[in-house]
């Protein structure tokens, strides 16, 4: 049996909390059976708790005197262990705000002075690549001799200000056969790439205008006024000729010309100027002919290659004399080239061949392995960054020529160090005019400039000229040069054997015969 607790009775407080003040408020049903001296204090809700009373005792409840009561607590007053974060956390609402302004300020001014030191290290860096090149390759094209005089000075700021629109042109004749494209080489890429081949029994003619058969059969013909081949000019009587000079370096292609990282200067190097416009010429021989079906089926026209000798093994190509109208009595004539066709909705269509050549990753910043695939607008723009000449040329052959399609193949080496075997790592289709709008070229502009350059001409007086774009300046120059200057077709009496001298060193023959760099451009004029 469980044993019983008696809690005892509770007296009811009538006028507010807590026991009675005195037992005769007790009702006389109730009597008090609280335990003697045990200490209570009487609750007010009226009166607040006053903690500043001496706490070292305790006294006895006295329900007569209120002001007895004593709160017994040893413990020590808490002091914070950190003062500062103290008083700090007293203006937290403030503080961590301002502190948070402050730090970004510093931010901003950090990002400012490093943003101000990163613009002087790349003008300093620019300036000194500029200087490297204009000391290191900067060269003048031909040997301007002390008895040339020079007639104007042309900077290029008036060129790209000038503007002519012409007419569609004219077809005068059509010579050559053309092979058909093979559209397999459309789907080359990086990781099925395809060596490119060697074709050392086709025959390439890059023959000046002066020397051009149908061209001096045109001019006996009085067809034009004015006769050009590529960007090459020339002019005899009444008629004025665009011709390369003999010697110069105008059939090979640039390679980095508008670079801003200078090229090795020893001519023997194989990442040379000259080194590199020589192999990129045997790389658009080669590619030109490769990307072929080969198959004997071929297009003809008109007459057949105006330079091949019967049984010659010619390499695909047809030219296209072509007729434009300049002013009132006034016409040019030009040789266009077209490499090949292609057959599209039953009708053919004429494409040129071309290639761009990457000779080692490091200088154009971009491996065309890693990036040809997946960031192939990439990859062109920093090749119109390297080779914004060389690309606008090919696209104004192919529009000059009326090309309907312009096929650009992505060749590069084996190896960075072997500069005889190179792999197609891809061939991208363009239409003419638009590539030309993609990389900004005006033609227009580009009429313009011709249009400038034969009136120019034309005022001349009967003699010999040259036209020599400067080798350190944005400007072209003419003189006037002595009738039998850059004649080579003579043979020259060996002297006697006592009185010959050392043949100069092999850099010293290359400077005088290849001093052509990738920056300069010059055309003879002969009126």
């Amino acid at each position: 049996m469980l044993g019983f607790f008696e809690v005892g009775a509770v007296p009811f407080n009538p006028d507010g909390w807590g026991p009675p003040e005195s037992t005769t408020a007790t009702p006389p049903s109730t009597t008090t059976t609280l335990p003697p001296h045990v200490p209570y204090a009487t609750f007010s809700p009226d009166s607040p708790f006053d903690f500043s009373l001496d706490l070292d005792a305790f006294p006895l409840a006295n329900p007569d005197d209120g002001s007895a009561f004593r709160l017994v607590d040893t413990k020590p007053t808490p002091r914070p262990k950190f003062g500062p974060k103290w008083r700090f956390n007293q203006h937290r609402p403030q503080l961590p705000q301002r502190r948070d302004e402050e730090v970004e300020a510093r931010k901003r001014e950090a990002e400012k002075e490093r943003a101000r030191r990163d613009r002087l290290y790349n003008l300093n860096r620019s300036n000194q690549n500029q200087q490297r090149r204009e000391a290191a390759i900067f060269k003048s094209s031909v040997d301007i001799q002390p008895e040339w005089n020079m007639l104007e000075q042309i900077p290029f700021s008036t060129f790209t200000k000038l503007s002519f629109s012409v007419s569609d042109p004219e077809d005068l004749l059509h010579c050559g056969a053309l092979e058909y494209y093979d559209r397999s080489f459309d789907r080359i890429t990086p990781k099925n790439e395809r060596r490119l081949e060697r074709f050392k029994n086709r025959n390439f003619f890059k023959v000046t205008t002066t020397d051009d058969p149908v061209i001096r059969r045109l001019a006996n013909e009085d067809k034009a006024t004015v006769y050009s081949w590529d960007i090459v000019v020339q002019r005899v009587g009444n008629k004025l000729f665009f011709d390369k000079r003999d010697g110069s370096q105008l059939d090979l292609l640039s390679v980095h010309e508008t670079s801003q990282e200078p090229l090795p200067e020893a001519k023997d190097d194989i990442n040379s100027a000259y080194s590199l416009s020589v192999e990129a010429a045997y790389i658009n021989q080669n590619f030109s002919q490769q990307v072929l079906i080969r198959d004997g089926n071929k297009v003809s026209f008109d007459e057949p290659n105006p330079f091949a000798n019967e049984g010659d093994e010619v390499a695909s190509v047809a030219y296209r004399y072509r007729r434009w109208k300049l002013d009132g009595d006034m016409y040019l004539v030009a040789r266009c080239e077209i490499q090949s066709v292609v057959e599209v909705n039953n009708k053919n269509s004429f494409v040129t061949l071309n290639a761009l050549n990457e000779f080692d990753p490091k200088h154009s910043g971009v491996d065309w392995r890693q990036k040809l695939e997946t960031q192939r607008g990439a990859v062109l723009a920093t090749e119109l960054k390297n080779n914004a000449n060389k690309l606008a040329k090919w696209t104004a052959q192919a529009i000059l020529a009326s090309a309907d399609l312009m096929k650009l193949g992505y060749v590069t080496r084996v190896h960075p160090r072997d500069h005889f075997n190179h792999v197609i790592l891809g061939v991208v289709g363009y239409k003419p005019r638009d590539f030309a709008s993609q990389i900004n070229l005006n033609t227009s502009n580009m009429w313009g400039i011709v249009k400038s350059i034969v009136d120019l001409c034309m005022k001349l007086n009967e003699g010999k000229y040259v036209l020599v774009k400067d080798p350190s300046k944005p400007q072209v120059r003419i003189y006037e040069v002595p009738a039998d200057a850059f004649e080579n077709d003579y043979v020259e009496e060996p002297l006697p054997e006592e009185e010959q001298v050392q043949p100069p060193s092999e850099d010293a023959e290359g400077v005088e015969a290849n001093g052509t760099t990738t920056d300069d451009k010059e055309i003879e004029a002969q009126t």
